[in-house]
């Protein structure tokens, strides 16, 4: 793979984690363009990534609030 790529989703990261956020997953994948006429290589980088959020006071631990929702699936 080349070095450009690896470097540039490295700074991806960076970014994405220098904004308080937890990366969890993270796929590149290196391709020719079937779109161009070119040798030149593409490449996509999906990211997976989590930050938690401070609620309000009425929601527990799990996110869900405690106030009863009316949703008849839910288990309590």
């Amino acid at each position: 793979m080349d070095e450009d790529m690896l470097a540039d989703q490295r700074r991806l990261v960076d970014l994405i984690e220098d904004e308080g956020w937890d990366v969890t997953d993270l796929e590149i994948s290196a391709y020719d363009s079937p779109w161009s006429d070119e040798d030149d290589p593409e490449a996509t980088i999906t990211i997976t990534a989590r930050k938690p959020y401070e609620g309000d006071g009425n929601e527990s631990a799990d996110g869900d609030e405690d106030e009863d929702d009316g949703n008849p699936f839910r288990l309590k």
